[in-house]
């Protein structure tokens, strides 16, 4: 054999065990994960039993309420006057809305997927 041929095959004998190495570290890393996962898992407080389970209040479930609301002015700064800060402003309260609109959920046109470009005919 000549040199250059035992020098190749010594290039790939240690290429040969990096790989294998590396593959060492990443075993032990993928099982060091494992045993801090279980570790913390050990920890946590355990599941809640079938009895402790939220349940559904005595007079049913809670149903979804629609209505317009309308928030109160924002005072105006007299000038010359110090702006609110958002502190100051913490107790604005809203009402519902007087306005009269329909309190229903809007919908689209018929026929309309509601989207644009949805591949409908569009409003005619």
């Amino acid at each position: 054999m000549n040199t250059a041929t035992m020098q190749m095959a010594a290039a790939s004998g240690l290429m040969s065990l990096a790989l294998f190495g590396a593959a060492v570290v990443v075993l032990a890393l993928l099982a060091g994960g494992f045993w801090m996962n279980s570790r913390i898992k050990y920890r946590e407080p355990p599941r809640p039993r079938p009895d402790e389970q939220p349940h559904l209040p005595p007079e049913g479930a809670v149903h979804e309420v629609r209505q317009s609301m309308e928030s109160q002015e924002v005072p105006h700064m007299e000038k010359g006057g110090r702006p609110l800060t958002p502190y100051e402003l913490s107790n604005m309260k809203s009402r519902p809305s007087d306005s009269g609109q329909s309190q229903g959920r809007p919908r689209w046109s018929k026929g309309s997927s509601g989207s644009f470009g949805g591949g409908g005919l569009g409003a005619h």
